[in-house]
């Protein structure tokens, strides 16, 4: 079942709300795909003007940036610590941006939108 992210059939006072014309293909929406730790998986979403969206379904690596060193490290995710777009994220260690993960260098924050831009860019947190 798709997602429509046209206006409601209903006013705010409750009464019917009569469109003036019918639903539109831009108006269609996608359901959330989430991003956890695991084997590589990534998915393709055809977007407007034939352009694609990369969804990383599942993830073993992320790129790490130490600014002390002014480096990028490819490193392994171990397991996601914090996530405060939902607290349940975290005991299912999905991934989204702003999500503290646990890597091997160190604790890291999600910079990137791994459901939009299909990679996992983060940034080391000092301790």
């Amino acid at each position: 079942m798709g997602l429509w992210q046209g206006k409601s059939q209903r006013k705010p006072s409750g009464g019917r709300l009569r469109h003036a014309r019918k639903k539109r293909k831009f108006e269609i929406g996608a359901e959330a795909q989430t991003t956890t730790i695991g084997k590589e998986r990534k998915k393709f979403a055809r977007t407007r003007a034939r352009n694609q969206k990369v969804r990383v379904l599942s993830a073993q690596k992320a790129n790490v940036v130490i600014p002390k060193k002014k480096q990028v490290k490819s490193t392994k995710i171990i397991s996601v610590l914090e996530n405060p777009s939902n607290p349940h994220y975290v005991q299912r260690n999905i991934i989204t941006k702003g999500a503290i993960i646990q890597t091997e260098i160190g604790r890291a924050r999600v910079t990137s939108r791994p459901g939009q831009d299909g990679i996992i860019n983060a940034i080391l947190i000092s301790k």
